[in-house]
């Protein structure tokens, strides 16, 4: 009886985990807050939700020793508790893509896209841009990129393409990545930089993913490639 009770406690601290990111909304901070710290304000913004209704799911997730928290003067900033939140995100919709056929079918339109570049291999990725042979380009806001970004990535906001595209060499194959499989914003870059002409491509990967995965990446103020 006593084992059981044990075993019984025990799982019950590990669902608190669960029921703190059964939410979407939820997924979704933690997958902003993956890219770096933000406030509460901004996580609203990005969540197209209101202060208060953010707060409530930060709270959950503070609860649950997934977030942490500090006060920068007025604002209060936001992160991850640990790398192994972002890893977990990973790994739970690896899961849920490889199990739930309504997900799959909704993905499988993405990689058919043909502005998708499928079935990539990372190393070769890197590889290409280590050599020049491609420019790789992160459309994440520029806080984003300085927290982590890939190796040889450059910073281009989406904001910022349109008075920015000189800066990519014409005739180059261009790969752009943002926040993983689910964010849209290199969809729109790639979308923008193919009306102008230029060759361009998008992966799913970000940052996490690339963690994941087990390879490098850089922070803003470390040796990288460029243009």
């Amino acid at each position: 009886m006593k084992e059981n009770l044990s075993k019984s406690l025990l799982y019950e601290q590990v669902a608190r985990i669960g029921k703190a990111i059964a939410s979407s909304k939820r997924l979704e901070l933690l997958e902003l807050l993956a890219q770096g710290e933000k406030t509460v304000e901004m996580l609203a913004v990005e969540l197209s939700s209101d202060i208060r209704l953010t707060s409530a799911h930060l709270k959950v997730l503070k609860e649950a020793r997934l977030v942490t928290s500090r006060r920068d003067g007025r604002y209060q900033v936001y992160g991850l508790s640990g790398s192994d939140i972002a890893s977990l995100l990973v790994y739970l919709r690896q899961v849920a893509e490889t199990h739930l056929i309504e997900l799959k079918i909704a993905l499988q339109s993405m990689v058919d896209d043909p502005g998708t570049l499928s079935g990539f291999d990372r190393g070769t990725l890197l590889d290409q841009a280590r050599r020049g042979e491609i420019i790789m380009i992160d459309v994440r806001p520029q806080t984003e990129y300085d927290t982590a970004h890939l190796p040889f990535a450059r910073s281009m906001p989406l904001q910022e393409i349109e008075r920015r595209m000189r800066e990519l060499p014409a005739g180059k194959d261009i790969v752009a990545y943002c926040r993983g499989p689910y964010c849209l914003l290199s969809d729109a870059a790639v979308s923008l930089l193919r009306a102008h002409g230029y060759q361009v491509s998008k992966i799913t990967d970000g940052v996490s993913e690339w963690q994941a995965a087990g390879l490098p990446v850089e922070q803003a103020n470390s040796t990288e490639g460029g243009l």
